[in-house]
């Protein structure tokens, strides 16, 4: 069975999806949407795809299996929403919105309907992740630390608030995803943000481009992450590291470091969790078996109530309960 896979989206990570996808056997890219048709049919053309510039005609025209959206943060709902309401799976890519109100509305409708959905958290897939996870089982964590350190990503949406959501939402929420998958849930933030040195170097930024958020989680673990985009070129860090009585477990994505009982392991990473999440949507979709999705959209808002939390903190200058 050959499953018709549509595309909305035209960006960085629809390409990546795209390219995934035509080298999966049994999988077909059928159509692309972007903000124009121009945009949709110069994507879709490598893909031997059709390209489309209002996501109502590409529905109506083709019989698909599955749909990936692949949009910025602010441009979310409409196209969930008419999903939905045909009855169609969707993969998205995080994060679900710019903030809370639009997701926990198609929340909702995604429950009613049961309707299957993934959502683009890869880290969840990486097979040190998933060695960390199983190391972590019986532990007594006592103190998490993450970042993401790093410059800021040329798109002009990426540095508008209103767009974007702010780093904490649109990029650090992959370290604040894996917080939630192996250490439970958040129940309390306290965020500080600041705007120290873009603002001043490009135009249009409305984000803050550092910050530190202390996390209170319901375990009574108590975790920080940072991030900031103030950094040159390459220059970067990211990662999440996890401190007990038995030592230290070190996560980045290149690799795992534990040290453990006096004894000091590194793991590379290997494999490409990307493929893997794909593999386990269009698996659900094939045979409506969901145990391989790690992070459905159900999940994902989790997720983003966390980073949404953070932003409401910073500006009430005071501590926010989940």
């Amino acid at each position: 069975m050959t499953l018709n896979i549509g595309m909305v989206g035209t960006g960085w990570f629809a390409k990546v999806h795209a390219d995934l996808l035509a080298g999966m056997a049994d999988v077909k890219l059928q159509a692309v949407c972007g903000t124009s048709r121009e945009k949709g049919e110069e994507m879709a053309r490598p893909y031997a795809a059709e390209g489309y510039g209002d996501p109502i005609e590409m529905l109506d025209t083709h019989t698909l299996d599955a749909v990936y959206i692949c949009v910025p943060p602010g441009a979310h709902g409409a196209i969930e929403r008419t999903l939905i309401r045909r009855g169609i799976p969707f993969f998205v890519e995080k994060p679900l919105g710019v903030s809370t109100e639009i997701p926990a509305s198609l929340l909702q409708d995604i429950q009613a309907a049961g309707l299957l959905t993934s959502v683009g958290y890869h880290f969840r897939y990486q097979e040190n992740v998933k060695r960390l996870k199983e190391a972590l089982q019986g532990d007594t964590i006592g103190m998490v630390v993450g970042q993401w350190m790093g410059s800021m990503p040329e798109a002009p949406w990426w540095r508008d608030q209103e767009r974007s959501g702010g780093q904490f939402t649109e990029q650090t929420t992959h370290i604040v995803d894996l917080l939630r998958y192996l250490a439970g849930e958040v129940t309390e933030v306290y965020a500080m943000f600041g705007n120290r040195v873009m603002h001043e170097k490009k135009d249009g930024v409305s984000v803050a481009d550092v910050g530190t958020v202390s996390l209170k989680l319901a375990s009574g673990i108590v975790a920080n992450i940072s991030n900031t985009c103030v950094l040159p070129g390459e220059a970067s860090r990211v990662g999440l590291s996890f401190y007990n009585d038995r030592g230290l477990l070190d996560w980045n994505p290149q690799r795992l470091l534990t040290v453990r009982d006096g004894e000091s392991t590194e793991y590379a990473s290997t494999g490409n969790p990307y493929v893997s999440e794909s593999e386990a949507f269009l698996h659900a979709v094939r045979t409506g078996d969901r145990s391989g999705i790690l992070s459905d959209y159900a999940d994902a808002y989790k997720t983003l109530k966390v980073t949404c939390a953070a932003f409401e903190s910073a500006r009430k200058e005071a501590p926010v309960k989940l």
